[in-house]
């Protein structure tokens, strides 16, 4: 049965790529899906991208087992601040802004708006050089699953998943992702609801009241608002994976591509209803594994405990065949389209923000034709990583998505409101943000439970930096703010700040 469900569900991934190869001819086309992605394609990507094999395989186990129940507070902070607040207040500004400029990325925003070339280098350089182990957690998680749940050993599952990938993106682009990434979700959410339905009922929990009062039987700690480690770890969590879809470059793409402003508010509902339910099967069944084991499990092949394995083990221990097979596939379904969005975005960052500065008299053709080659180059790369296993799970995401989002959150989202952000008040927020993650990660040795403090860091410290550094320093030309802003911008700026240039 396992089979035959996986060779279905592979048939369509690549069905899907080739059908939509011969509408991916542009670089606009294969990046953006044209710009004509509807509402509930825009809003499955938005969800599918957000959620990985990392949530279920890394982060539930890991952070459920200890923080008990009051790991929901992530789950709080993904639907609201994570979907609804990033699609309220990103979306149309997003789509708006990234037209009128008349750019496709992140590096191609941030050098237009600030008119920083060299913004652009250093922003593509940093997506393509830290996306990389991002999505190496993301194989990292896979494999460990389809270790556990077919007997495929670690490296084969990596450079299967890695095959699969490139197949289906390389040939479909953006479009194959999104039509995919409706299907993925929908498999997301029924097996979320069979795996609640069988955790919830298994003997170790007997419902949710016995569940609830056999964890405060462990540790009273589990049931209360904070677990056992504390306030700031936790909120730190909640900021780390919350904020950071703000300034995420495979985040922010979504709003890029959504085809008009009437399909924003439907597919601000779908996304934040798909975060709801999935964030809560995932962290909900991570809040009750200290009812499964009294210590992490020990991974065979190093003798070392590994959080990574909580989920896949409860899975296989507690679910039916069938339940453990579709279970499989929602996680296959989560990391496939996260992997295509991160593979897209860092390919693009250096065939569209990098070669085509180099070589501006290149055919649509041979632009799409680099883009497809480096998203096999970023593949290959991930899964050279993956095989290393240089680190748990949780410390490779929360590096990589501290950083990246630590590097643009400041910049781009004062890009967006604020007409006074200055050229060297978003260098100093991005090399701000890039830094923190770094210099901690080092002296704190990778410790998986201080990096979601540093990540975090990196999020908010640049918020402060940005608009401190703009206000000593040279403003951007008033008919450039006069552009993007529109008309009485510049004489707005001008009773706060008698640097502006006038117009």
């Amino acid at each position: 049965m396992k089979g035959i469900f996986l060779t279905l569900f592979v048939g369509l991934l690549l069905f899907c790529g080739l059908y939509c190869m011969r509408r991916a001819k542009t670089v606009n086309e294969f990046f953006l899906g044209g710009r004509t992605v509807g509402p509930w394609l825009s809003a499955f990507a938005f969800g599918t991208t957000y959620f990985s094999a990392v949530i279920f395989i890394g982060y539930a186990g890991k952070v459920g087992f200890g923080f008990g129940l009051s790991t929901l507070w992530v789950v709080v902070g993904n639907t609201l601040v994570g979907s609804l607040l990033a699609w309220l207040v990103l979306a149309k500004r997003t789509r708006e802004m990234t037209i009128k400029l008349n750019v496709m990325t992140m590096p191609q925003f941030l050098a237009a708006r600030y008119q920083s070339p060299g913004l652009k280098v250093f922003a593509a350089m940093v997506i393509f050089i830290f996306m990389i182990p991002y999505s190496a957690s993301v194989f990292m998680g896979l494999s460990y699953l389809f270790e556990r749940v077919f007997d495929i050993p670690y490296t084969y599952a990596a450079i299967a998943m890695g095959l699969l990938t490139a197949m289906y993106l390389v040939t479909g682009g953006y479009r194959a992702v999104a039509i995919t990434d409706v299907v993925q979700g929908t498999v997301m959410i029924f097996g979320v609801g069979v795996l609640l339905y069988y955790i919830v009922g298994s003997p170790q929990v007997g419902g949710l009241a016995s569940g609830f009062a056999k964890l405060a039987a462990i540790d009273h700690k589990l049931v209360e608002p904070v677990g056992p480690p504390g306030w700031l770890p936790l909120a730190s969590l909640v900021i780390l994976t919350s904020l950071g879809t703000w300034g995420l470059p495979q985040m922010v793409q979504k709003f890029y591509a959504i085809k008009d402003e009437a399909s924003i508010k439907p597919a601000t509902i779908v996304a934040t209803v798909f975060a709801l339910v999935i964030t809560t099967g995932a962290y909900f069944t991570g809040s009750l594994t200290r009812l499964f084991f009294d210590k992490v499990p020990v991974d065979p092949a190093t003798g070392s405990p590994n959080p990574d394995l909580i989920i896949p083990q409860i899975m296989m221990n507690n679910l039916p065949e069938w339940g453990v097979t579709l279970l499989l596939l929602l996680v296959l379904s989560a990391s496939m389209s996260t992997l295509a969005s991160l593979v897209l975005v860092s390919s693009s960052a250096v065939s569209m923000d990098l070669l085509q500065s180099l070589f501006p008299k290149l055919t649509e053709r041979q632009k799409v034709a680099h883009m497809r080659i480096l998203c096999a180059l970023f593949i290959a790369l991930s899964v050279a990583l993956t095989m290393a296993k240089p680190a748990i799970i949780l410390s490779l995401m929360a590096i990589s998505w501290g950083t990246v989002a630590g590097a643009f959150l400041a910049p781009y989202l004062f890009g967006l409101f604020w007409p006074g952000a200055t050229a060297k008040g978003a260098w100093i927020a991005s090399l701000t943000g890039l830094s923190i993650p770094l210099i901690a990660a080092y002296f704190i040795k990778l410790d998986p439970g201080m990096l979601p403090t540093a990540g975090s860091a990196a999020m908010l410290v640049p918020l402060l930096v940005l608009p401190v550094i703009s206000m000593v320093t040279e403003k951007l030309p008033g008919k450039h703010l006069e552009q993007i802003f529109g008309i009485g911008t510049t004489s707005k700026i001008l009773v706060k700040n008698k640097k502006v240039e006038q117009v």
